[in-house]
């Protein structure tokens, strides 16, 4: 049974007021821990013959909480979570609980499953790096461009109106490119893109330690390449107007800039763009092999193999983990790339 809106929309307040979850509207789970693309910016793939996956019973165990917290929406990531071989089960038991699914992928499967995404999934946002040659590059996959291309033609031609969305990150290897993405996501048919930078400092996407310098400055614009990339974001905010109006590109030009000064801020030339985030107090990451995590980026605070979710969320350590987090002092919040603000009144 679903909680109330009213009473969730309390519970909501509650939590961000007390550090107790008493509700939670968005989880991510990782159903599979291996991918399909082997991108530049990321260490997933590197742990690909280390496979863990979740199970049905790992989810139907899960759902006296979602029902519990009242959870609205769950988020598929990985690693590819279509690799797990009962993806769709998992759906289906979500599904039963009237709860939105959202796949986050990188689009070459989606062909292969396009039947049951239109039956199970509410939404798609696919990784999108440039056009048809630099995505293939950065991927390190041939062809993964024109996969995903006929995966969101294949769903249009059964649905037009399924919503297809991209995420792309902007980095030392694509912000030249920048026009030309958005160019890709209109060719793709997307309904909406936004933008972030590449986080090169955080232990996220597989990374047994944070990079070193040398890897870092892979993907990091050089302090030399930042007036180029500031003058190709004006670029992009000036010739594509038309689309922030009609909110195809997803950030306002304000939030877009925020790209352009997190890097700058990298080089100590500012600070570090302002966040407003609730992730921890609003959501929780639910990893392949268990762990229990506040957001993709923060410390693990237990595993669902060793205790009940509600367990690990309102141990006294993680909400006391909650009450004291400053996210303009904590270095991980500080230089986070993706941030989460959902207040209580807001639908998702």
């Amino acid at each position: 049974m679903q909680v109330p809106p009213l009473l969730h929309t309390f519970q909501r307040y509650r939590t961000l007021q007390t550090g107790k979850i008493t509700a939670l509207p968005i989880v991510i789970l990782m159903p599979h821990s291996a991918c399909n693309c082997k991108c530049v910016m990321c260490d997933i793939w590197k742990g690909n013959h280390n496979l863990k996956q979740l199970t049905e019973k790992d989810v139907e165990g899960l759902i006296d909480s979602l029902r519990r917290y009242g959870t609205q929406q769950v988020l598929m990531s990985g690693g590819e979570a279509l690799l797990n071989p009962n993806f769709f089960r998992l759906c289906a038991i979500l599904k039963k609980e009237n709860i939105r699914i959202t796949l986050l992928s990188t689009g070459l499967a989606i062909g292969r499953h396009v039947d049951n995404i239109l039956e199970y999934i509410s939404d798609i946002i696919v990784s999108l790096d440039g056009d048809e040659e630099l995505h293939d590059t950065i991927r390190n996959i041939p062809g993964a461009f024109r996969k995903m291309k006929q995966g969101i033609l294949q769903l249009h031609a059964r649905r037009p109106d399924f919503r297809v969305t991209a995420r792309t990150v902007i980095h030392r290897l694509n912000f030249r490119q920048w026009p030309a993405i958005i160019d890709a996501a209109e060719e793709l048919g997307l309904n909406q893109i936004s933008f972030l930078p590449a986080d090169v400092t955080s232990e996220a996407f597989n990374r047994t330690n944070p990079w070193d310098e040398p890897r870092q400055h892979e993907i990091l614009p050089s302090e030399d390449q930042l007036p180029e990339l500031l003058d190709v974001l004006e670029t992009v905010i000036k010739k594509y107007a038309p689309l922030f109006e009609n909110r195809f590109i997803a950030e306002p030009p304000a939030k877009l800039r925020r790209i352009g000064e997190y890097y700058t801020a990298s080089y100590g030339r500012n600070p570090f763009p302002y966040k407003r985030c609730n992730a921890p107090w609003v959501s929780t990451v639910i990893e392949a092999d268990g762990t229990v995590r506040p957001c993709f980026f923060l410390p693990p605070m237990g595993n669902i193999h060793d205790q009940s979710l509600p367990g690990i969320l309102n141990s006294p350590e993680a909400i006391a983990f909650r009450r004291s987090l400053d996210m303009d002092t904590n270095d991980t919040c500080r230089k986070c790339v993706c941030y989460l603000n959902l207040p209580p009144r807001a639908r998702l």
